[in-house]
């Protein structure tokens, strides 16, 4: 992933840098540089009392219940609740009781490496999946973010094991289980050396509320809260995080949905001479030797897709809102690669 000149990482969702560099591009933007759907859950409003109060800590409670439910943990006492997964990563880094080396399978989201980096880890980014058995802190976003490649539960669990009997710890980003056929290793926690994140935003479509889950054995669980201390999930995230985890009908309607967009998506970039390679059905990740001129041409009509400095040949784009659809087209059509 690209840097900035401050050592911070340069993610999707920047309209604002996008502006800078395609000055006169049309408005409004369509922003598919992230994977965050574009069909937010809708939710009730929010009470001015959530934004007046402090939350309660009931709410905290039931919250943590929910997720329980929804990701497949043990319990509510294997479930941490937190302002987005982000502020996790340092505290999760800190957890193996020796803390030398890091392994992250790649390429994914590159927090990991950062964060891993950050706590004083000697970090390898691998492609090979049993690369990962020397670390102490090993790391696999599964579906992987951006190329949706997807590993297996029982190597998930055989690696958790061998992690278990030398003191190490596998954390497991399930950012996008919520749009994946692969089966979730959140159920076996409570075995230990195995800690699992969870992001509501992305498929709820509410990035902006921050709120994340880490999902653990009941110790760390108790550690990290500890950590967090009072009050880590703001009240309005509550009332919506409330709803939304236990809509399980709107869960299952939009996978649907999501899958169907994707579909169309492909089709799309296909009529395009633009081949997808990964993904998921929130986001589709295509190769092309002129992926930056596709980047470029697509950011002049004010179209912001991810590119990656790294990987030139590769862009990922989100799926458009059902009012965007035809811009994206005739953009796309427009563009003689």
């Amino acid at each position: 992933m690209a840097s900035g000149t401050d050592g911070t990482i340069q993610h999707g969702g920047n309209l604002a840098r996008a502006r800078l560099q395609f000055s006169q591009a049309p408005e409004p933007w369509i922003d598919l540089s992230t994977g965050i759907n574009p069909y937010s859950y809708p939710h009730s409003a929010v009470p001015a009392n959530a934004f007046s109060r402090l939350p309660e800590p009931a709410l905290a409670e039931r919250l943590k219940s929910l997720a329980a439910q929804a990701y497949g943990a043990p319990s509510a006492a294997h479930v941490v609740a937190a302002p987005g997964t982000q502020i996790l990563l340092p505290m999760i880094a800190a957890l193996p009781k020796v803390q030398a080396r890091a392994a992250v399978l790649s390429p994914t989201y590159a927090e990991h490496a950062r964060a891993a980096r950050l706590a004083g880890y000697d970090v390898t980014e691998t492609e090979d999946f049993g690369g990962l058995s020397a670390a102490d802190l090993a790391v696999v976003v599964n579906p992987n973010n951006p190329t949706g490649r997807t590993t297996f539960r029982g190597d998930l669990l055989a690696l958790a094991a061998h992690m278990r009997s030398k003191g190490g710890l596998l954390v497991v980003d399930e950012a996008f289980q919520d749009v994946s056929e692969t089966e979730s290793v959140a159920d076996a926690v409570a075995d230990g050396a195995l800690l699992v994140l969870r992001s509501f935003g992305k498929f709820y479509g509410m990035a902006g509320v921050r709120l994340g889950f880490a999902i653990a054995g009941a110790d760390v669980a108790a550690r990290l809260d500890g950590q967090l201390g009072p009050w880590s999930v703001s009240g309005p995230a509550l009332h919506v995080a409330l709803e939304a985890l236990a809509d399980r009908d709107w869960r299952q309607a939009m996978q649907q949905t999501l899958q169907r967009q994707a579909a169309r998506l492909d089709a799309v970039l296909e009529d395009c001479a633009v081949p997808v390679v990964g993904g998921t059905s929130l986001f589709r990740y295509v190769r092309h030797e002129r992926a930056t001129e596709l980047h470029a041409a697509l950011g002049e009509a004010g179209i912001l897709v991810r590119r990656f400095e790294e990987r030139q040949d590769f862009l990922r784009l989100g799926l458009p809102g059902d009012h965007e659809w035809d811009r994206l087209e005739a953009a796309l059509r427009a563009i003689k690669l």
